[in-house]
């Protein structure tokens, strides 16, 4: 595959002002300000247990609440990363896991197929993780999977602290990710579909 497998958004709108940038094919690094401490932390996680590059730069209404930060974060991430895949060949296209964190165990599977969709089975014992909302967790997912074009499933099987579940969620989605968009060696210019296409 030629070219390094980057993507590139900047989003404005009148709730917010992002500015994405990913490298796949990273070591896990991120630079990420979003103004919302605990979600830095969870995307600090995406970026290092996905082994992908991240940086984000995002200034929201957070005077408001922290759910349009949250949202939008998760649409420019989401961008950039369909624009890092291109047309998705030579991708591994599939993955599953489950992870541990303390008490709390996630499970996640991932297909990143161009057709988005989400499964969310997690329930978090209190409404807030700090000033964090607990619900925005789900909502940065679902942004992330319909503007990446993944189909994404993720249940916590069972947890009693919010924080862990909340932690393995990223964490999971984290190493299913980096292992679906890892590059196949049997297949490198090879898109991994029987129609040809991953384009929805």
């Amino acid at each position: 595959m030629a070219g390094p497998r980057r993507g590139e958004v900047s989003r404005r709108t009148n709730e917010t002002d992002i500015s994405v940038s990913l490298l796949l094919d990273g070591s896990g690094r991120s630079d990420v300000s979003t103004g919302v401490g605990f979600f830095d932390h969870m995307l600090d996680q995406l970026a290092r247990h996905s082994l992908i590059d991240l940086e984000v730069a995002a200034r929201g209404d957070l005077h408001i609440d922290d759910h349009h930060t949250v949202e939008d974060v998760g649409i420019a991430i989401g961008k950039a990363l369909a624009e890092a895949l291109g047309e998705r060949r030579g991708i591994t296209r599939y993955a599953s896991l489950d992870l541990a964190m303390d008490e709390a165990l996630t499970r996640a599977a991932i297909d990143v197929s161009g057709r988005p969709f989400l499964v969310w089975q997690v329930a978090f014992p209190t409404p807030k993780i700090g000033t964090f909302d607990t619900e925005l967790v789900r909502e940065f997912f679902q942004a992330f999977a319909q503007h990446a074009g993944v189909t994404l499933h993720v249940s916590n099987l069972y947890g009693a602290n919010s924080h862990h579940i909340a932690e393995t969620c990223f964490k999971a989605v984290a190493r299913v990710l980096g292992a679906a968009i890892a590059l196949d060696p049997r297949q490198p210019n090879a898109v991994p579909s029987t129609k040809g296409s991953l384009k929805g």
